[in-house]
């Protein structure tokens, strides 16, 4: 079964980074042997306006039938808001919220990401998913790239 797995900024900017590259554009190959649906929202695109054009040129690369845009929508906005409130990250970190609250609403498998301090941190996601349950929304696998390749020969 395919997979839908929400891809932050940040795997996309992996590609051309020594210490994630090898295992970003493993990710990335299970991308194109069909494995994986990429969910990605407005504010990827946002954010990639700003990235370097080699992460914007590999972005573009990528074929239109292995993504899924999603919006961000009143709610996905209120469920941030509730993470930002509830102090699990501080209020410069409403972007990585709405990463966050975009692939719970959606319901992503996982959310993919190489943010380690505010994303991929079992302290934050234990926060995450606790305002996740009490807002009767599901509970959300975050990942690195690292964690969900295959390391099989």
């Amino acid at each position: 079964m395919k997979q839908r797995f929400y891809f932050d900024t940040s795997v996309f900017g992996g590609a051309f980074d020594n210490e994630f590259e090898d295992e970003t554009l493993q990710l990335f190959e299970r991308v194109l042997w069909g494995e994986i649906t990429i969910l990605y929202s407005e504010l990827v695109e946002t954010e990639l306006i700003n990235a370097p054009k080699r992460v914007i040129d590999f972005f573009k690369s990528i074929p239109k039938e292995s993504f899924e845009k999603v919006a961000i929508t009143d709610d996905i906005i209120s469920l941030a808001s509730k993470y930002i409130d509830e102090k699990v990250v501080g209020k410069t970190s409403f972007d990585d919220c709405l990463h966050i609250a975009t692939a719970t609403i959606t319901k992503a498998d996982i959310l993919v990401s190489w943010n380690f301090k505010h994303i991929v941190n079992v302290y934050r996601i234990r926060g995450y998913n606790s305002i996740n349950l009490r807002m009767n929304y599901s509970t959300l696998e975050i990942r690195s790239p690292r964690e969900i390749i295959n390391y099989e020969d």
